[in-house]
This record gives C-alpha cells, structure tokens and sequence, in this order.
C-alpha cells in the first residue's frame, strides 16, 4: 500500500539523554491543538481558552464493602468544552484515573465530537479504582454513590457520561436509576451505553469497533488497495479490537494478529476471528486458542499491511516507532501514539488515521441513541449501522478534503476540522460578559 508522504516538525526540544517518560492525555492533547492551531488563522485567545477545562469536579466517593468496613474513593468529571452543545464523555474505573487525565481525555472528545459534527462539547471522569477488586455488589453501590455526588453537574441537557475502561451498560443502568430516583422521574438520556431494555441503543456497544473497520476500508480505498486480502493485526481483543476484527475480516481483510493482555495469536494464514472469543465474552482468551504465541511488542511490528492499536494508549512510542513495519496505523484505541512517534512515523510515510476519527463510532451511536431517549422512539439496528455508516464517510471526506489541501498529516487534518468548527462556534457566540 503507497503512503502520500506527510509534512511534520519536530514536536519535541527535550535532549536526548533525558529520560523518556510516557507522555501524558493532557499533554499530547495541548500539543495536538497547538499543533493544528498552526494551521489556522483563528484567534489566539480562543486556542487558550481551549487549552483549559470550563469545570473540573473531584469528589469523595465513600463505599461500604461486603465486610462492612468502608473504603473511601476519589472521583472526577472534567467539562472541556461546551460551546457546539452538552458535555459527552465516557467514565472510566481504573487506579490510574486522575484530574490531568480526565482534562486530556475531555479535550479529545471534544475534537471527536466536532470532527464528526456532533452537537456536544468533551468531557471525560471516572473513579481511581480497580474495579477488578470490587464485587457486582460494591460497584453498584460506588457508581449509585458516584452518581448522588455529580448528580447537580450532570444531566441529558447539560453532560451526559458513557462507558469507558472498566464500566459498562450495566454500570450506565446503575446511575441511569441512581440520577432518575433522586430527579422523580425517569430520564434515560442522562447517560449513553444503557441496555438497550432502558432505552439504549442497538449497536452501542459495537460501535467503535465498527467505525474502525469502516475507516481501514476507506483508507484502504483512498491509497488503491482493495480490502480483500490485506494483512491486519490488531492490538487488544476487547469491544473495540473484537468488532473491528469480525468486521474486517467478514469483509474479506486478512486478520492475522489479535492480543490480549497475555499476548498475541498470530498466524500468516489468517485468524478466524469468529471462532475466538472476545474479552467481554471469555477474559484473557486469546492465548488460550493460539498455536503460535507473540508478545504484544511483537504485533506492534509485524510485516502487515494495516496495524490497528485498539488496546492502551501510548504504545506506539519513539522506543520502537522505528521499527513499526505496517502501511497504514489506524488507531483503535485512545491515544495509542505519542506525539514523538508520530512525528517519525510521518517522517517515514506511514500514514496514522487518529483514534478522534476511527474510533467515533462510540460518540455518534451515543448521540443516536441520546436522540432515541429524547424523542422516546428506538431505531432498529439496520438503521443505526446505516445512519453511523453515513456519519463515518462524511467525517471522512471532510478529513481527506484537508488531508489534500493542505499537505499535513491525517492527524493534524482531523483536528483542523475539529478545531476549524469549534473556533467558529466560539466566535459567533462570542465571549460573556
């Protein structure tokens, strides 16, 4: 597959003997609207106010276990931007969770909102926990309690949350229920990613996986490769990486990496992606049904046409940018490429499709189904697939439109869309008082 070779600059002044450390949500997402900002002629102010959160909210979030004694949390929603509409954005559990963390993650979605023309603004929260050491019983009780301490910050007009990294439907039901009892009355809108039995959406849960598979298929258009027979592998089996797999390979790619946690399955043959189940269907499977065993480090740099990181953020890295082998990344995941690696991974024509683009489907099936909740009338799933295959390809174009006028990375084509939209926004409204 031939890359169009992509302009760059050194995004970095650090010496060399400096340590390398991970780069942070908040940091790369500044850079990147620096970056972008570059391009445009909008006014400074506007791009720094967009550097900073309108709110950050930190809560203490006490919980009793199972044995009666009570553990004490702490909890975050971090408001970005809401000038295009409501705050939207996933809630995560994971010990890592911090406020600079949820800043960063807030300010993506934003930029993943305007991309795909949605009318919300970014937010992201979550709860520093491992959800893995709480029973059903007590993440039930940590989200209803979570829900009471943000409940006069969140709502359908005003921020809706989403699952993220350790939630899920059934932890949206919890404060879905927790926010309605205390409001009187039942309001499904207040959060996206319910069942679909609650006024959910069809489709929700596949949706980023699907928005993934849809873009390496127009990528592989744009450069004159035909899907059929190309080379995939994919990092992280989970929702996003399983969907876009199946996806892919019922399309008639080649999928012949998938990994989890443990490792990676590899075969040149290609993988029945089908026949191995996704981590929400059995956890940490994947080994278990490989012959051949990778590392994760591994998969990152196979010999294939399309690589898709769907699994952690900073994992394309300048530790081993240079040895990324693939055509075409297409980022699955949030953040899978620091801002160092993307600059060498342009410098050698590899073309990066950003995760604000690829992984959209998340956002524009929560925006159907926030729209189903308002309107009180579900889609079927036909519908939803074909109205996100519609959202997808006009992002697309408009992304390539700017790709190919302005000689710039896809990256840095989709956040001058994004911030092109928002700076707009802003200054039509303009600033009160």
């Amino acid at each position: 597959m031939a890359s169009k070779s992509e302009s760059t600059h050194n995004e970095s002044d650090e010496e060399a003997a400096e340590p390398i450390e991970p780069e942070s949500a908040l940091e790369t997402a500044r850079r990147q609207l620096d970056h972008a900002a570059s391009h445009l002629d909008i006014d400074p102010s506007i791009v720094e106010r967009l550097r900073y959160p309108k709110k950050v909210h930190e809560v203490t979030v006490p919980v009793e276990r199972d044995d009666g004694t009570v553990d004490v949390f702490t909890g975050y929603r971090a408001q970005h931007d809401s000038v295009r509409g409501p705050f939207k954005g996933g809630l995560r559990y994971h010990p890592e969770v911090s406020r600079d963390e949820c800043v960063g993650l807030g300010m993506w979605m934003t930029w993943k909102c305007a991309v795909m023309d949605l009318p919300f603004g970014g937010a992201k929260g979550g709860v520093a926990v491992n959800p893995k050491e709480l029973s059903s019983g007590e993440k039930e009780r940590l989200t209803r309690r979570f829900a009471q301490e943000v409940r006069d910050v969140i709502g359908p007009n005003r921020d809706i949350p989403a699952p993220d990294m350790g939630t899920d439907p059934q932890t949206m039901a919890w404060l879905m229920d927790a926010y309605s009892m205390q409001e009187g009355e039942t309001i499904p809108g207040v959060v996206t990613g319910k069942p679909p039995v609650i006024g959910g959406s069809e489709g929700r849960e596949e949706a980023p996986g699907r928005s993934v598979a849809i873009i390496t298929k127009q990528a592989c258009e744009y450069y004159g490769s035909d899907l059929e027979g190309t080379t995939v592998a994919v990092q992280g089996y989970g929702s996003v990486g399983a969907n876009a797999a199946r996806l892919l390979d019922e399309w008639g790619a080649m999928v012949v990496a998938i990994s989890d946690v443990n490792g990676a399955m590899y075969d040149p043959d290609g993988i029945e992606t089908a026949t191995v189940p996704s981590h929400d269907e059995e956890p940490e499977a994947v080994t278990k049904y490989a012959d051949d065993v990778i590392s994760n480090d591994e998969l990152l740099t196979l010999d294939v046409d399309v690589l898709i990181p769907a699994a952690l953020g900073n994992v394309i890295t300048e530790a081993n940018a240079s040895a990324i082998a693939a055509d075409l990344v297409v980022e699955g995941a949030n953040g899978p490429t620091t801002s160092t690696a993307s600059a060498i991974l342009a410098e050698r024509d590899i073309a990066v499709i950003p995760d604000i683009l690829a992984n959209a489907g998340g956002v524009t099936v929560s925006y159907f189904e926030w729209l189903q909740d308002i309107n009180r009338r579900s889609w079927s799933l036909e519908r939803v697939n074909d109205e996100l295959e519609t959202e997808m390809q006009a992002a697309w174009q408009a992304v390539t439109d700017e790709y190919e006028h302005r000689d710039v990375t896809w990256r840095d084509a989709a956040y001058i869309v994004a911030l092109s939209r928002i700076a707009e926004s802003h200054e039509v409204r303009g600033l009160w008082p």
